[in-house]
């Protein structure tokens, strides 16, 4: 019985983790670079976030001070929402 208490409570330790580790995560910063053929653009902390369908990257221009909204998809940075910072 107590056996079979400390694995299900492992296994919702798990759970918890990979839930907290999926939720979306905002960033503000300056858009230093933009790759229209990638979709994508670089922002002042170095890292590169992959636009969603819909969203060109020419509608931005580097120097845009940018909140955005992302998740990891493997190994992409994927926006799930972006907008002007406040």
């Amino acid at each position: 019985m107590k056996t079979r208490l400390i694995a299900s409570l492992a296994l919702a330790g798990f759970a918890f983790a990979s839930a907290a580790l999926a939720a979306p995560s905002d960033v503000t910063g300056t858009i230093r670079a933009i790759d229209p053929a990638q979709q994508a653009i670089t922002l002042s902390n170095g890292q590169v976030y992959t636009l969603p369908e819909g969203v060109k990257a020419d509608k931005f221009k580097v120097g845009d001070h940018v909140k955005l909204s992302w998740e990891m998809e493997g190994t992409v940075h994927q926006v799930l929402a972006i907008g002007p910072a406040s």
